[in-house]
């Protein structure tokens, strides 16, 4: 299936924000508190992970898909996964910024740059799980 936003009901309070290929998909559903969307990326065999910023729920997939895909369990409180480590400084630091702990300058400390190079690093995962999604999406048509 394509990138597309569909909007397509799952549920009572709930409808398919933005899905993509590999039955991976960002759900926007109503908090409890009734005030404003959350946003909840879906994939097979991933814990659950909600964002109240629908361009942090895309970033998390784009970094998903950057690293053909990780588990968050068993990595703590503020552990970061393996496969992200091994990715590179940019899938890093779009993966932190993805984190409730942290901000681009957050980020641009961390890595002592300046913001720009750190949306130069964001723009790189999301060029490349682009690609990776769009070449899924030919074999899958095949």
């Amino acid at each position: 299936m394509s990138e597309a936003n569909q909007n397509v009901s799952t549920g009572e309070d709930e409808s398919v924000f933005k899905e993509y290929v590999l039955d991976v998909r960002i759900v926007e559903r109503s908090p409890p508190s009734g005030e404003g969307s959350e946003y909840r990326f879906d994939a097979p065999g991933h814990r659950e992970v909600v964002f109240d910023d629908p361009d942090l729920a895309e970033l998390y997939a784009d970094v998903y898909f950057d690293v053909n895909g990780f588990e968050e369990a068993g990595t703590g409180e503020r552990g970061v996964p393996p496969e992200i480590i091994q990715a590179g400084r940019d899938t890093l630091a779009a993966y932190f910024l993805t984190q409730p702990y942290t901000d681009i300058n957050w980020v641009a400390s961390f890595y002592g740059k300046k913001t720009t190079k750190v949306e130069r690093y964001v723009a790189a995962v999301r060029n490349r799980a682009r690609e990776i999604r769009e070449g899924a999406a030919k074999l899958d048509a095949e």
